[in-house]
């Protein structure tokens, strides 16, 4: 009985792991477990040992672990929407000459579930399994424009380009949803252009976003111009396999003003 107890509160424990963005502490874990802090410190011990979990650097908070992201890939190479989207992939990198990428939104982030590679010697590669963040990114962007998603808390700057006002983030998220494509223009990495769109399934729901990335020495904006109609015609291709309501479409990419997110 005791050890079917434990086992429930190691995965309650991940549950609210995985809820945290920032990570979380061991008095706040016992909080919420409603238990002393040294039952909740024996169990994030025994899930670091595993590497269900891992501590911070400060050794303040733990997140989720690398074991869980190995898991998450056996999960995701399962997925639907997986298998239906390589031949795009396939497409966008015989259109761009660089890397095409999948996301799907997962707890606040893009989750990358595939990726195809450019056959170019520099490229841009993201391992299945990575999480970015949405504010910054193309995928993201998609993602936060065409979805029920809040806008995330706290928009952290990673290059001289990212975007931390809200309201910005906002207006342009907007632009996004009128014209069907994001554009990451060095916004996440100083030297990565790239460009999303949505991709919807038969129920008329957001389930992910498809798009490139490659240096900006290639990516240019003026070529990001020329390609991103293509982008967003082959990600409309890919929502119309999945049993897209083509009549919607006209509405999913049109130019009235999307919900004011609270």
């Amino acid at each position: 009985m005791a050890e079917i107890q434990s086992l429930a509160r190691g995965l309650k424990i991940l549950e609210i792991m995985a809820e945290s963005e920032f990570g979380i502490g061991v008095t706040e874990l016992a909080e919420q477990l409603q238990v002393d802090k040294s039952t909740a410190s024996r169990l994030v011990q025994t899930l670091v040992k595993d590497g269900f979990v891992q501590r911070s650097e400060d050794g303040r908070t733990y997140t989720l672990g690398p074991t869980l992201v190995n898991l998450s890939r056996s999960v995701i190479i399962r997925m639907p929407l997986r298998e239906a989207a390589k031949p795009f992939l396939r497409e966008l990198v015989e259109l761009s000459g660089e890397c095409a990428h999948l996301a799907i939104y997962a707890q606040g982030k893009a989750l990358y579930i595939d990726q195809m590679e450019s056959p170019s010697t520099l490229r841009v590669n993201v391992e299945v399994g990575h999480m970015a963040p949405l504010h910054c990114t193309a995928l993201g962007k998609a993602l936060l424009a065409f979805g029920d998603y809040p806008i995330p808390y706290e928009l952290e700057g990673y290059t001289s380009k990212t975007i931390k006002d809200p309201k910005i983030l906002q207006r342009e998220l907007q632009q996004v949803k009128e014209q069907g494509y994001a554009i990451d223009d060095e916004e996440f990495d100083p030297d990565v252009r790239c460009i999303a769109s949505p991709v919807f399934d038969y129920r008329d729901k957001l389930v992910g976003a498809i798009g490139i990335s490659g240096p900006s020495t290639r990516l240019s904006l003026p070529r990001i111009k020329v390609l991103a109609p293509h982008i967003k015609n082959i990600a409309q291709q890919l929502s119309d396999k999945l049993g897209f309501n083509i009549d919607k479409r006209t509405a999913k990419w049109s130019t009235k003003k999307s919900k004011k997110r609270e």
